[in-house]
């Protein structure tokens, strides 16, 4: 028996959370347990972020299949993508795998499932196929009732915090065409009277300097929408996917102890942290860009070398890591927070995305010039492919080589935000293997003697 009941596609942290949703439906429709329908739901889930996170698209597809006189749940999810070249190790060496790292997601999703199959070949992409048993005493499945879910499913309608604030800037948006509106009959009034008395020139001035500021004030309030539409989507997509696993792997935890099932809760407590881990990462990211740049935080005198060492010194940095620090960096009276933030994000990335931390190097360096300070984080990892240098630096951008869950693609752009504030720049330098971060601060922050 082979019966398809839907279909879709998976291309976005939204379709990974319908996926999950679906899921959990289709499983509770046909019998099956609560702890069993979270544990398909959550092997569903990762897989699907796979598919999203190392594609970019994919589908996923829902059937119900006989095997050997038993039924069972399918969903069968493809990509077209490259291929999983070392699939056969993943999956003997899965066990080792350290939580988040490339393949846990394929190991973590095999273990919820009843029958759990994979095929990837290169450039053909990968399909993998994941069962859930369906109980005896399941009620009887025909071709009407399925297609009575598909409608079902095609009404659904779903309201999310998302929608909601997308709601309140068309709002704001209809506000600043009254203002559009008002100010165009204001310059029409300048007209006429430019043209009747010359001697209200001084008035026209400061006409004109409302507009300035009227226009000043329209950027920033588009400005402000955009970071509402980003952080809105982080919210209501990015932070659902893992609180909904939390909530699912909660209950399935509580199932697994009160029938003292203690395989089940050691299988899935690694699971459930993995997934707090992503939640903590994500939001920590979220705050620390929110914050960046806004406080009015006070000057102080700021020992750069101290600091870095201090930067150095809270982080885990492997003891084969090389770290080199110009002996000559300035003393600055400047934001002390500030800039601890860039040289931390640029030294975690540098030490995290390394792939050979055995040789692993790190030059901190400084140049002095007339108009500018020029700080440059130097490493010797993987380096950054010319076509993805330009987007490294946008928010939830994880680059071609980072397909890591604990990346939240906002480190960088937290460092941008930071030193565009500051009136700076900055910029990636890569060809082949290492990267060379540099970035400007204002020489103003210079102290006396260090500008003589």
């Amino acid at each position: 028996m082979f019966r398809q009941i839907l279909k879709f596609n998976v291309a976005n942290e939204l379709d990974i959370v319908l996926a999950y949703k679906r899921a959990m439906q289709l499983s509770e429709r046909l019998g099956i347990a609560i702890a069993n329908q979270t544990k398909f739901a959550t092997a569903v889930s990762e897989i699907c972020r796979n598919v999203v996170e190392y594609v970019g698209s994919g589908f996923i597809q829902f059937n119900l299949v006989e095997d050997a006189g038993l039924n069972y749940l399918e969903a069968l999810v493809a990509d077209r993508g490259r291929g999983i070249g070392n699939i056969d190790y993943i999956l003997s060496q899965a066990i080792n795998l350290k939580s988040g790292s490339r393949g846990s997601g394929i190991f973590n999703a095999r273990k919820l499932v009843d029958q759990f199959s994979i095929e990837s070949e290169a450039d053909k992409g990968t399909k993998v196929i994941l069962r859930r048993k369906i109980p005896s005493q399941a009620p009887g499945i025909t071709k009407a009732l399925l297609d009575q879910w598909a409608i079902e499913f095609n009404q659904e309608v779903s309201i999310s915090p998302y929608a909601e604030i997308k709601k309140q800037n068309i709002h704001l948006l209809e506000i600043l065409e009254q203002l559009r509106i008002r100010n165009l009959e204001a310059e029409q009034r300048l007209l006429e009277i430019r043209r009747l008395n010359t001697q209200l020139q001084q008035s026209n001035n400061e006409i004109n300097e409302l507009l300035v500021e009227r226009d000043r004030k329209n950027k920033l309030l588009q400005k402000i929408n955009d970071n509402l539409d980003a952080f809105a989507h982080t919210v209501s997509h990015d932070l659902r996917s893992p609180l909904q696993n939390i909530n699912g792997l909660t209950d399935a935890l509580e199932s697994s102890i009160e029938s003292q099932n203690y395989a089940d809760v050691a299988t899935l407590l690694p699971i459930l942290r993995d997934q707090t881990q992503k939640m903590e990462s994500l939001i920590t990211g979220i705050l620390s860009y929110s914050l960046a740049g806004y406080a009015k935080i006070e000057k102080v005198f700021v020992d750069v070398a101290t600091l870095v060492k201090q930067v150095i010194n809270s982080l885990q940095v492997p003891d084969s890591f090389k770290i080199s620090i110009q002996p000559d960096l300035p003393e600055l009276f400047t934001q002390e927070i500030n800039l601890h933030q860039v040289f931390s994000n640029l030294l975690v990335n540098a030490i995290k995305y390394n792939d050979k931390p055995d040789e692993g190097e790190i030059n901190i360096m400084f140049e002095k010039h007339p108009d500018r300070l020029l700080f440059i984080v130097q490493d010797n990892g993987p380096g950054i492919p010319t076509d993805y240098q330009a987007n490294i630096f946008e928010m939830f951008d994880r680059g071609a080589n980072y397909g890591r869950s604990d990346s939240t693609g906002l480190g960088l752009s937290i460092v941008k935000k930071i030193v565009t504030e500051k009136g700076g720049n900055i910029w990636v330098e890569s060809q082949g293997r290492g990267c060379r971060f540099s970035f400007t601060w204002p020489v103003e922050d210079l102290v006396a003697e260090e500008l003589q």
